[in-house]
């Protein structure tokens, strides 16, 4: 994890190339020096929260935005390398793939079915949906009243404010990925 500072510099620099602005163009906007704005974006000072929340609301940007440490531009992740979420007695095991990011509002989780598995779902608040990709095998799903029996490679999108379950009456295992969104509060 790098330094505030350096996390704020690399922030400032990208909104100005982004918006191709000069130092003095921001200097404008903010009413902070240009030679603040320098030392900001190379690290060499740390901002007070009286100069970032002027930079925030010259440039129109979250103030969290500046704050935020950058994120790689791709993550790889190993399905099944955290620990397994195991419901029904050992027969649903539920890998949190990425998990809850309040930024993104969404949670991506691997799901492993033995055969006989029955998994009830509780409601969840309105306004958030589900997305089911089944990898492989079949899967049962009951989303209110309404019975979806689904195949390897096809997908199912539902409101998840009504009942729904995940059942595998078949014989063989059945593998699915399943993202939640959740709405912006």
């Amino acid at each position: 994890m790098q330094s505030p500072a350096l996390t704020i510099g690399e922030r400032l620099k990208g909104i100005r190339a982004t918006r191709n602005l000069t130092l003095e163009d921001v200097s404008k906007l903010t009413d902070v020096s240009k030679p603040m704005l320098g030392q900001i974006e190379r690290g060499q000072s740390s901002p007070t929260i009286t100069t970032l929340w002027k930079i925030a609301v010259g440039l129109k940007v979250p103030l969290s935005l500046l704050l935020e440490e950058l994120e790689d531009e791709c993550s790889v992740v190993d399905t099944r390398s955290k620990d397994a979420i195991i419901e029904d007695d050992g027969k649903m095991r539920a890998f949190p793939v990425f998990p809850f990011d309040p930024t993104r509002n969404v949670e991506i989780f691997y799901i492993e079915f033995d055969p006989g598995c029955h998994h009830p779902s509780e409601r969840h608040l309105d306004g958030v949906e589900e997305y089911v990709f089944v990898v492989q095998g079949m899967l049962e799903m009951v989303v209110n009243t309404k019975k979806i029996v689904l195949k390897e490679t096809q997908a199912l999108r539902f409101r998840a404010n009504v009942f729904h379950s995940y059942n595998n009456p078949y014989q063989e295992p059945c593998v699915i990925y399943n993202m939640i969104f959740y709405p912006r509060t």
